[in-house]
């Protein structure tokens, strides 16, 4: 496939964000990017469309000091790793082998794995195929959809929207959309680095196209299956959601009642945060991740 690599100059001066990127070439040729900070338990953080690592920022900084190991790669297509050109080569499988192959390279152990957006429809499929390998799940602002039931009006509109952006599609305006409060403009500068011009976008243009939210598309029944798993799952289940989040709101319920490892679990709700809850309310979601690791 043909890949766009961000130059880095891009990503000069970034606010609150002075750590340094490592890169891991994976199979079939892209490069990944990511950040990796601190000593201790690897709280492994996953982001979704359209942000980059950037956005667990205030995250990262909570879990290093709070004496953990934060994680944050940059899916293909986002942030500093390589970005195919052609939104046919962006598939959810491929983006599953692809962090699991970045896990795999790092040799990530007793993880405990964050998924937020996107972050979550590709961790929790990489936990239930590989579930030796993750201590704990923190599900914060995520589903897993199989297309058997009707995804939120929001979504839909946010679909089409992506759809038909036309010339020119928006990222910084996306994250903000995504949040309850107004981020700076230095803050929305940093979401837009990784993209140049249009046609480093295929990723972001691709995903939403990519959620199985019809029960004939070719990765719902991956997801059924991966439900089967975890309505066995009983290593411990943090539900970390915002109270703000029309996209994922009602499915911070389903996994608490149908996850065994959530059952017992004081599990927070993160008030006045919208679905990017990391800009929104970071510091309280690491101090949750923390106390959750800890204890």
């Amino acid at each position: 496939m043909d890949l766009l690599r961000t130059p880095d100059e891009r990503f000069a001066d970034l606010p609150d964000f002075p750590y340094p990127p490592r890169y891991v070439d994976l199979p079939g040729g892209p490069r990944m990017a990511y950040v990796d900070e601190g000593e201790g338990p690897v709280v492994l953080l996953l982001h979704g469309e359209p942000s980059w690592s950037f956005l667990y920022r205030h995250v990262i900084r909570v879990l290093v000091e709070g004496g953990c190991r934060a994680v944050a790669p940059d899916m293909i297509g986002f942030g500093r790793s390589d970005k195919p050109v052609a939104i046919a080569d962006h598939t959810y499988a491929r983006h599953i082998a692809w962090t699991a192959a970045f896990v795999d390279a790092l040799g990530l152990k007793d993880v405990t794995l964050v998924g937020q957006d996107w972050g979550g429809l590709i961790g929790l499929r990489l936990a239930v195929a590989d579930p030796g390998r993750y201590a704990r799940i923190v599900a914060a602002n995520t589903g897993l959809p199989t297309g058997d039931f009707p995804m939120p009006e929001t979504w839909l509109r946010f679909r089409e929207a992506v759809r038909s952006a036309g010339a020119k599609f928006d990222v910084p305006r996306g994250v903000q959309s995504g949040c309850t409060g107004t981020l700076p403009p230095e803050v929305l500068a940093a979401y837009d680095a990784p993209f140049p011009d249009e046609t480093y976008k295929a990723g972001p243009r691709a995903m939403p196209g990519l959620v199985p939210a019809e029960p004939d598309d070719v990765e719902a029944q991956p997801n059924r299956d991966a439900w089967e798993v975890l309505r066995a799952w009983d290593k411990p289940f943090l539900v970390a959601f915002s109270d703000r989040d029309p996209i994922t709101g009602p499915m911070a319920g389903v996994f608490r009642s149908l996850v065994p490892g959530a059952r017992g679990i004081d599990h927070p709700v993160l008030e006045g945060a919208g679905h990017f809850l990391q800009e929104d309310a970071g510091e309280r979601l690491g101090h949750e991740i923390v106390r959750f690791v800890r204890t």
